[in-house]
Formats: C-alpha cells, sequence, structure tokens
C-alpha cells in the first residue's frame, strides 16, 4: 500500500497528505510533512498572493521534497495565487471552495498535479472528466468547513465512480484510521487537526492544548442556518452561534461574530472566543509531538495491523 498509484504520482515515501488549514499550514509544517515522507501543504486561506508566495520560498529552503499549495477558490486572491503558482512550478495543488476546472490544463502543463478536494460522487466524477490527477474525498468528521456525508458513506462510493485515485480525509489520525481508508478502497490520507498537534505547526499552545484536551463530543457543527456548516470545539463562541441559530433572522449576525474568529483562536490564543477549527478526531489525540513522530507512529500502527490481520 506504500508503492501505490497515489505515492508514484506524488513522489513520496507514504500516501499521507497534511491538510491545508488556514492560517496554521504554513512552510514549517508543510516542510516538516514532506522530510517525514509525505505531503506537506501550505494553506492559502484568504492571504494575498505575496504572502503565499513567501510561505512557498520558505518551505524551498526548508525541504528539497515534494510539496504542495491548497487555493480556497473562494478567495478574492484565487486567480492571481494561481498565476503565481504556474510560475513557482508547484508539485501538487489541492482546491477547496468551488470548482478548480479553468485553472487545471495551465496547472498541468507546468507539470503540477491537481486535487481537488470534492464532498460527493457528482463532484469527484466532473473533476476527473475535467482532468484531476486524484481527488480528495472528505467527510463531515473534518474541521472547519464540512459536507453532509460522512468519510465512511462517501469514500467508497466515490472509489466505485472513478478511476483516479482517492485520498480519504475526515475523522482520521492513526494508523487505525489509515487502514479504514485503505480498506473502503482510498490508496492514502488526508490529515489535519493530527497535524495541528505538531512542535512544527505554528498554531497557538493554547489551540493545541484545547483539542488534546477535547472528548468525542467536543468538535460540533456550527453555522447551518448560514449555509457554511463549520466544526470547531465546544466553547464559548460556540455557545453563543449555537444561541443565535435558534432564529434565522440571526444569519448575518452569526456571519457577522465569526469573521477573523479562526485567527484569533490559532494565532492569538484566544480559545474562548475565537473558532477552534477542528475535526472529531480530536479524541483521539493526546499529545503534541514532531510531524515525523506522528508519521512514524501511523506506519508502526499500520504494520502491526497488517500483522494481526495476515495472523486472522
Amino acid at each position: 500500500m506504500f508503492e501505490n498509484r497515489l505515492v508514484k504520482l506524488l513522489g513520496v515515501k507514504y500516501p499521507i497528505i497534511q491538510g491545508g488549514m488556514a492560517w496554521v499550514a504554513t512552510a514549517e509544517l508543510a516542510a516538516a510533512v514532506s522530510n517525514a515522507g509525505g505531503l506537506g501543504i501550505i494553506g492559502c486561506g484568504a492571504a494575498p498572493v505575496e504572502v503565499v508566495k513567501q510561505e512557498i520560498l520558505k518551505a524551498k529552503e526548508m525541504t528539497d521534497k515534494p510539496f504542495g499549495v491548497n487555493v480556497m477558490l473562494l478567495s478574492p486572491h484565487a486567480d492571481s495565487i494561481m498565476e503565481m503558482l504556474y510560475d513557482e512550478k508547484i508539485s501538487v495543488v489541492t482546491t477547496g471552495a468551488g470548482n478548480p476546472g479553468k485553472y487545471i490544463d495551465k496547472l498541468k502543463n507546468v507539470g503540477t498535479k491537481v486535487i481537488p478536494v470534492v464532498p460527493s460522487v457528482a463532484l469527484a466524477k466532473r473533476m476527473e472528466k475535467l482532468g484531476a490527477d486524484a481527488v480528495i474525498v472528505e467527510g463531515t468528521e473534518a474541521g472547519g468547513h464540512i459536507g453532509e456525508l460522512t468519510t465512511f458513506a462517501i469514500v467508497p462510493q466515490v472509489v466505485d465512480n472513478v478511476d483516479i485515485p482517492v485520498i480519504a480525509a475526515g475523522g482520521i489520525a492513526d494508523g487505525r484510521g489509515f487502514m479504514a481508508a485503505i480498506s473502503l478502497g482510498a490508496e492514502g490520507v488526508q490529515i489535519g487537526t493530527r497535524f495541528v498537534c505538531s512542535n512544527e505547526c505554528i498554531a497557538h499552545d493554547q489551540y493545541k492544548e484545547k483539542i488534546v484536551n477535547s472528548k468525542d463530543r467536543d468538535a460540533i457543527v456550527t453555522g447551518r442556518i448560514t449555509g457554511h456548516p463549520v466544526r470547531i470545539i465546544k466553547n464559548k463562541l460556540s455557545r453563543k452561534i449555537i444561541n443565535l441559530e435558534k432564529d434565522i433572522e440571526n444569519k448575518d449576525e452569526i456571519d457577522k461574530l465569526t469573521v477573523g474568529s479562526l485567527k484569533k483562536a490559532a494565532i492569538d490564543g484566544d480559545v474562548t472566543s475565537g473558532s477552534v477549527m477542528a475535526g472529531q478526531s480530536s479524541g483521539l489525540i493526546k499529545d503534541i509531538k514532531s510531524c515525523k513522530e506522528i508519521i512514524d507512529d501511523i506506519i508502526t500502527e499500520v504494520e502491526d495491523i497488517k500483522g494481526k490481520l495476515y495472523k486472522f
């Protein structure tokens, strides 16, 4: 399973992709994951092109391994970022919150692999037709902006409907999750929350500790009435949002309340009034360690599970 199509496509040792999380998926994290054998990803979020380019240049100094960039297509800077990525000839571009169709041919012409994040079979099939090299199928267990279908339900359905490699995301944090994804037909996994709790991630210590100290029911969904559901860890902000959600007329007030809330938590460390975006895998995470240790732990657990399965 470590010598499959996805590994060859990405040029990595292990089919483990780090999620492109806004604010915290910086050059430091991306380089550390790539150096450990996975594929590190720089998250653009809503950052301007100059900021993203600086992160790319920094990552190139920190690793000689492939790494990628995640572009949020709803960003007002998406077009200018893509133009810059053509010039930088990035190994991999992942995309979210939109259709990357108009960028795919030009990215592929400069040797970039294009891997959109999709929440449904229909979108996965459409991305394959447009020339995507693989798709990341993200279940509702993930942190941040989410869809409705669970990883366990949607991954095998996408696998059955496309011929390109499928990467499972949402709720995966260890070797057990990796093996479950492979059993569903995926050829790799994307992991976000577990890598937030790494030494190399620039997220504030309070943000990391909030995840480490969370329990199974603490990662909840907020903002459904706005049309943009977001999974975060319970806190004062989530309670305010849930109370406002009792009346559809409060939609605009919820939007105002959440503007800038991710930075407030992830960078400033205000995990009471800020948005602590994290997935349902948070309850599995009990420590903060290096990206190499995280990946080594996953691989060790995978090998252990394989050994038990062969005995069975």
